[in-house]
């Protein structure tokens, strides 16, 4: 009988448990596989610490948001434990034969070593940024737009009533997939992505048209956006877990230089971690369940070094190298296709 070790890794979102419940249901009813669950991401793997998880542990897990085994930034080569030799000690004495990683980019570059040296590990590709590359959608992400649109109708009632312009922050370090697809469904007036740099001149002809027009100005920004001028993202809280800079108050920058430009009165709101809380949607429980649910057969398959992944309608499996290869940025085709109606 084959035992799978999952765990969850990195940033948390609406939908891990739901993955977690598809492969411990299906992989019990149709392949006899056992599992347990490594607690706060690759330090549970690295140390060892680990909990079972049964049909009766994951029962009624597809709407509840965050992950029943917690995350962290952890990575699997940190510490005096980590490493491929050691983990493929800690799966034995453990009796797992397999692992079953579900994260993001940083996740799958992890897993993709430590398949390259020896460790039976497939994975399930999670991130509200939905910039992973090849698969069309990841969970947790129509949950964060979900979230981000129904900010925007909120602060549309507000800045009517005081004539305000409203400048909302999503998150997006690199991609602006939230931005786009929440300012879209919400009908902003301007959306600003990482992808598309756009002068502080042509944000105030945007606001300066609406308020003419007798409207309250709606602006949606990624944070990960630039102003021409900016050599890098806006920061000020210093380094997350992978030493990258933690991004945040882009919103809280652009608001007063649009006021002062336009003399409209301006306020920003940046959404933060309330894009990754509560329940995920109808549409996350159902992807994530089928992912779940999916990679058992790459267990059983021993597609060792391969993810799960969705093209189309269909669930697929790709190697973790493919999917390294590009950040799924949004295609300046569709940035314009919105840009026209800006303003």
């Amino acid at each position: 009988m084959t035992t799978i070790g999952i765990l969850t890794s990195g940033g948390d979102c609406p939908g891990l448990n739901a993955v977690i419940r598809g492969a411990v249901l299906k992989g019990d009813t149709v392949y006899g596989q056992q599992f347990v669950g490594f607690l706060d991401g690759w330090r549970g793997l690295v140390e060892g610490e680990a909990i079972p998880l049964d049909r009766s542990r994951v029962r009624g897990l597809s709407h509840e948001g965050g992950t029943i085994l917690g995350t962290s930034r952890f990575g699997p080569f940190q510490g005096p434990n980590g490493g491929a030799d050691n983990i493929a000690r800690t799966l034995e004495r453990l009796d797992v034969d397999a692992v079953v990683a579900i994260g993001g980019e940083g996740t799958a570059a992890a897993a993709q070593r430590l398949f390259d040296e020896g460790i039976k590990i497939v994975g399930v590709p999670k991130t509200i940024d939905n910039d992973l590359d090849q698969t069309d959608y990841t969970f947790g992400f129509d949950t964060a737009v979900e979230i981000a649109t129904e900010a925007i109708d909120r602060l549309r009632t507000t800045g009517n009533s005081h004539k305000r312009c409203m400048v909302l922050e999503v998150m997006g370090r690199n991609a602006g997939w939230i931005a786009l697809h929440s300012g879209t469904a919400g009908g902003a007036h301007a959306i600003l992505i990482p992808e598309q740099p756009e002068s502080i001149e042509q944000i105030c002809a945007w606001v300066t048209s609406v308020r003419d027009r007798g409207r309250s100005p709606m602006v949606v920004v990624a944070e990960g956006f630039t102003l021409p001028d900016m050599t890098a993202a806006h920061s000020t809280k210093g380094l997350d877990g992978f030493d990258r800079p933690r991004l945040g108050g882009i919103a809280e920058l652009l608001a007063p230089m649009i006021q002062e430009r336009t003399g409209i009165e301006t306020r920003a709101t940046v959404l933060g971690h309330i894009q990754r809380g509560g329940v995920p949607t109808a549409f996350d429980r159902v992807l994530a369940t089928r992912l779940g649910m999916a990679v058992t057969d790459l267990v059983a398959r021993q597609r060792w070094g391969h993810m799960v992944a969705l093209h189309g309608t269909e669930i697929v499996e790709v190697g973790f190298d493919e999917a390294l290869v590009d950040h799924k940025s949004v295609p300046d085709h569709r940035y314009r296709e919105m840009r026209i109606i800006f303003g």
